[in-house]
C-alpha cells in the first residue's frame, strides 16, 4: 500500500514538473516604475521557464490609439528607437527618458515548442517632469478692504504641479488662524490651481509675494512681486470733486457776463463802415477824406 502511495507522488510530481517544462512562463521586478525625464528606467521582463531554444520576443507600446511596435524581429521602433536596447533575455532598457515614453508596455514572448506556448506582462511607466517657472500675476497695489487675487500657473509638469504661496519668504499657511503672522487675515488658498483670494486685504497683508510648482520630479518658483495696500482718502475725494464744480461755476458765469458786456459781439462801429445820414432837409451833406465831419455843396435847392 505505501508503495502504490509512494507511486502515484512521484507520478504526479513528474506530470508537474513536465508541464512546468513546457509551459513559457514570464515575471516582473516591478509592474509600475518610473523615472524622471532624461533618466534611464529598465522594464524587467524576466522568464521563469521556457523549453523553446529561441523564443520570439516582442514589446508593445500601448496608448489610447492602440499598441504599437516597440521591439520586434530583433530591433527597435518608433520614438525609441536610438534611445532603448534589450537585455537578455528580453527585458527593456530606455537609456533617455522623456515625457513621451509614459505610457503601458507589454512584453509578449511565443515559445512554439512548449505546451503553453504564449505568456505576456503589461508595465505601467510613468516618467516624471519637473515643473518650469509657473506664470505669477500679483496686484501692485489694492485699496484697503478691498478683495484681490493672486494666480499661479504652470503646465509643463508632471505628474501635475501642486502650488504653495510664500509673502516674504515665509510660506503662507493653507489656514490662516493656524499661524499667528496671518491670523487677522482673510484669505483662501487653492494648492491644485494655484490661486489666493482676499476677502478684504488689510494693512499687514502688503509685501513681497511669490508662488512655488511642486511636484514628485522637483520644484521651480516664480520671482517675488510686492504687493502694497493704501487707503482710500473719502475727505480728499470730495474736496477735489468740489474744487472741480466751484471752477466749472465760475467759468459758466465769467462767460455769461461778458457776453453781456458785448465782448463777444460780430461787429465793431469803425470810420470806414460808418452809414451816411439820411436826407432831412433839401441840402446835400460831403464828407471829405481829410475831414471827419460834414460841409455844404455850394448849390442849395429852393
Amino acid at each position: 500500500m505505501a508503495k502504490t502511495r509512494l507511486v502515484c507522488l512521484l507520478t504526479l510530481l513528474s506530470t508537474h514538473c513536465y508541464f512546468s517544462v513546457l509551459a513559457v512562463v514570464l515575471r516582473t521586478n516591478n509592474e509600475s516604475p518610473w523615472t524622471d525625464e532624461f533618466d534611464k528606467i529598465e522594464l524587467s521582463c524576466l522568464i521563469e521557464s521556457i523549453s523553446t531554444i529561441n523564443p520570439r520576443i516582442e514589446w508593445k507600446k500601448i496608448t489610447s490609439e492602440g499598441p504599437s511596435y516597440v521591439y520586434f524581429n530583433n530591433h527597435i521602433f518608433g520614438d525609441l528607437e536610438n534611445r532603448a536596447v534589450i537585455r537578455e533575455p528580453a527585458t527593456l532598457l530606455i537609456t533617455n527618458a522623456t515625457r513621451s515614453d509614459t505610457a503601458k508596455y507589454r512584453c509578449e514572448v511565443t515559445a512554439a515548442d512548449d505546451q503553453k506556448s504564449f505568456d505576456e506582462i503589461v508595465i505601467d511607466l510613468v516618467v516624471r517632469v519637473k515643473p518650469v517657472v509657473p506664470k505669477c500675476s500679483v496686484p501692485k497695489s489694492v485699496p484697503f478692504g478691498k478683495a484681490a487675487e493672486l494666480s499661479c500657473v504652470e503646465e509643463e509638469g508632471f505628474p501635475k504641479s501642486q502650488y504653495q504661496w510664500f509673502k516674504n519668504r515665509e510660506e503662507i499657511p493653507d489656514d490662516p488662524k493656524t499661524s499667528l503672522k496671518f491670523f487677522n487675515s482673510s484669505y483662501t488658498l487653492n494648492a491644485e490651481t494655484g490661486t489666493m483670494k482676499f476677502i478684504a486685504v488689510r494693512k499687514e497683508d502688503a509685501g513681497e509675494y511669490y508662488c512655488r510648482a511642486k511636484n514628485d520630479a522637483g520644484y521651480a518658483e516664480c520671482g517675488p512681486q510686492m504687493m502694497e495696500v493704501y487707503d482710500i482718502n473719502i475727505v480728499g475725494i470730495i474736496v477735489g470733486v468740489l474744487v472741480v464744480v466751484i471752477v466749472l461755476l465760475c467759468i459758466t458765469m465769467g462767460i455769461c457776463c461778458a457776453y453781456k458786456q458785448g465782448y463777444f459781439s460780430s461787429q465793431k462801429q469803425t470810420g470806414n463802415n460808418y452809414k451816411v445820414p439820411a436826407k432831412g432837409d433839401g441840402v446835400d451833406y460831403v464828407r471829405t477824406e481829410d475831414e471827419g465831419d460834414f460841409r455844404h455843396k455850394s448849390s442849395f435847392v429852393i
